[in-house]
């Protein structure tokens, strides 16, 4: 496929470079959800022990009732926000991982595609179709990934919005 064992290792390395930024870029995230997820958790806690002690001292059901009432929303909005956090962190993770393997494909396909074409340029019946229906498959595999990464940054801003009462936005045209 490749012409020379350099231009492979070289196409070898830009994926292994990729790879390991797509990697560094999961554990940093996963990092920010550990913290989102942690924060969150400590705040429900302290809420539930005030909570707690502010019940030790009602005098009446009604009290208990209103009570009870502002820990849950106060609980159902913190949990709200967080996942919200989690949302964005996930969103800006798959633009930055779409955008990295969208490059990829890119770059490496133009690079394999050079490859054969001077591999076929060194054989003495050069194909020209062959040469077509590799370009067509590097483009037709490019064009899925971008649509199904439109499609999945549609989705995650979809959710995001949805949670935060915003309007979902208007569809894109493929």
């Amino acid at each position: 496929m490749v012409t020379k064992p350099e231009q492979l290792a070289d196409l070898q390395k830009k994926g292994l470079e990729v790879a390991a930024h797509l990697v560094q870029l999961s554990i940093e995230n996963s990092q920010r959800v550990v913290e989102i997820q942690v924060s969150t958790a400590k705040a429900l806690f302290a809420d539930g022990v005030n909570s707690a002690k502010a019940l030790s001292t009602v005098k009446d059901a009604q009290q208990a009732v209103e009570l009870r009432t502002r820990y849950a929303q106060s609980t159902a909005e913190k949990v709200l926000a967080a996942a919200r956090e989690i949302t964005e962190v996930a969103t800006q993770a798959q633009v930055e991982a779409g955008k990295l393997v969208g490059e990829q494909l890119t770059t490496s396909g133009a690079e394999v595609l050079g490859a054969f074409q001077a591999l076929f340029k060194g054989l003495p019946v050069a194909d020209a179709s062959a040469l077509n229906v590799f370009q067509s498959a590097i483009d037709n595999t490019r064009a899925a990934f971008e649509q199904a990464a439109r499609a999945s940054s549609d989705a995650f801003q979809a959710f995001s919005q949805a949670s935060s009462g915003a309007t979902p936005p208007a569809k894109r045209k493929s």
